[in-house]
């Protein structure tokens, strides 16, 4: 066989092993960072309207609340906790939500207005007023009261309950999907 047979035959070899190792490399790479960073949702359903749409797609960021507690106004990603699994809700079935009240802090509904610790909130990111009165409860700590931003179709706390911490997946942080709605969340 010439040399110039043989060195085109190991230089295919080696491309071959190169491009293998690149792409064995990314995939590693794309199942840590979606494993551990960052990964995307899709949004199925209209609890979160107006500020999320069925279809949405997000970045949930999933490295902040190893370090610091969920803050009030974030929007969570989670597992369903226990009293809705009971319902049947399975535990991969996540939710998202708007963090209303953080351990320690009291919470109550009336008359349309939502109250933290006997303040309204001001909530320009609502569809509409709550149609419901919730008598004030104070949240344990480790926990979080969530609630969607569209208030009188959401399956939330004031429904189930409190969210144990370690039930979040991440914090919603970038809208990428539509295309005419990218932007932060």
């Amino acid at each position: 066989m010439p040399s110039t047979e043989i060195n085109k035959k190991a230089n295919l070899w080696r491309n071959v092993k190169e491009n293998g190792t690149t792409v064995a490399i990314a995939l590693v790479l794309a199942f840590l960072i979606r494993v551990f960073i960052a990964e995307p949702r899709y949004i199925p359903s209209e609890s979160m309207f107006p500020t999320l749409t069925i279809g949405d797609r997000l970045v949930v960021e999933k490295v902040a609340y190893k370090f610091n507690p969920p803050a009030r106004g974030d929007i969570v990603v989670f597992e369903p906790p226990t009293k809705l699994r009971l319902l049947g809700y399975e535990k991969n079935q996540a939710f998202i939500k708007r963090a209303i009240a953080i351990g320690g802090e009291t919470v109550a509904v009336k008359d349309g207005i939502v109250y933290v610790n006997n303040q309204p909130l001001a909530e320009d990111y609502i569809a509409a007023p709550p149609n419901y009165n919730l008598m004030p409860v104070t949240v344990p700590e480790g926990q979080v009261f969530v609630m969607g931003d569209n208030r009188n179709n959401s399956n939330d706390s004031h429904i189930w309950g409190f969210l144990p911490t370690e039930n979040i997946i991440g914090h919603a942080v970038l809208r990428f999907w539509p295309f005419e709605r990218i932007g932060i969340v």
